[in-house]
């Protein structure tokens, strides 16, 4: 009887199963275009064609993967961030909108074609590579503590052909022991394992430690704060990503550690997203 489904009838059948309502139907294209090897204009253009009976069946099995709660992106392989379609999977953190804020203050403060950067707790490399397709020439570091982790970045450098961003394993700044940057940036885990948040039902398939530090939500930022200094030139950058209602605590640990020009900046939703400071 599935066999017997239009493309029409079947992103039908998938909107109504999925539960949000603002992007059930979006998701549902996305998912069959995936199905049929398709783009999704020409799903919605070729909504009377009928699907084999295997590809509707593998299409529904998709369907409630995402229902139960799956990132769409787990199930799709990719998520588009900067313009880049980024592989990601369960061993890494899918990225968010909002991180595009860091890349834009990151290339704002940075207009130079030259510079040193690190990225710290880069995931799936989302802002390593953003920041290497805008700045070519600029020597970028990213790290992560997550060997699955830096498996999945590499994996996205080679398929964009961007071989100037360079790997390491380690936590924070381990990895870079002596050396200096113009810029460091940080998207590190800063929601606490307390918060109603987590128990969002797509949060418990992502990595734990990419989303909380554990009870003290601050801790990872502190850490990276209070270790900055050693690791910036001069007049140097660090910018870190944080929660909505952390900014003020931010700032605070920043200016306690010399920091200057210390500024927050908010995303699409209104929220303090991002807060930079520069070395004195």
């Amino acid at each position: 009887m599935t066999a017997q489904l239009t493309a029409g009838a079947l992103l039908a059948q998938a909107a109504h199963r999925l539960s949000d309502p603002g992007s059930a139907v979006l998701e549902a294209q996305l998912l069959l275009a995936h199905v049929l090897g398709v783009t999704r204009t020409r799903v919605m253009t070729e909504l009377e064609h009928l699907p084999e009976a295997g590809a509707s069946q593998r299409y529904l099995e998709l369907i409630e993967r995402r229902a139960s709660g799956e990132p769409l992106a787990y199930i799709l392989g990719w998520k588009e961030f900067w313009s880049l379609p980024l592989k990601v999977g369960p061993g890494v953190l899918v990225p968010r909108p909002e991180t595009e804020l860091l890349v834009e203050r990151t290339l704002t403060l940075r207009p130079q074609s030259s510079g040193r950067v690190a990225d710290l707790g880069t995931g799936s490399g989302a802002i390593a590579l953003a920041l290497a397709t805008e700045r070519p020439q600029w020597a970028i570091s990213a790290t992560d503590v997550s060997p699955d982790a830096l498996v999945t970045a590499k994996a996205n450098a080679a398929a964009l052909n961007l071989h100037g961003v360079e790997f390491l394993h380690g936590d924070w700044f381990e990895p870079l022991q002596g050396r200096m940057f113009d810029l460091l940036v940080s998207n590190p885990p800063y929601v606490a394992e307390s918060d109603p948040a987590m128990q969002d039902p797509s949060l418990r398939y992502e990595p734990r430690i990419a989303l909380t530090p554990g009870t003290d939500p601050l801790r990872h930022l502190r850490e990276i704060i209070h270790s900055a200094s050693d690791h910036l030139e001069r007049g140097g950058w660090l910018l870190l990503e944080h929660g909505a209602g952390q900014a003020r605590e931010v700032a605070r640990e920043l200016v306690g550690r010399g920091f200057r020009s210390v500024r927050s900046h908010r995303d699409l939703a209104g929220h303090e997203r991002v807060t930079e400071a520069q070395h004195s």
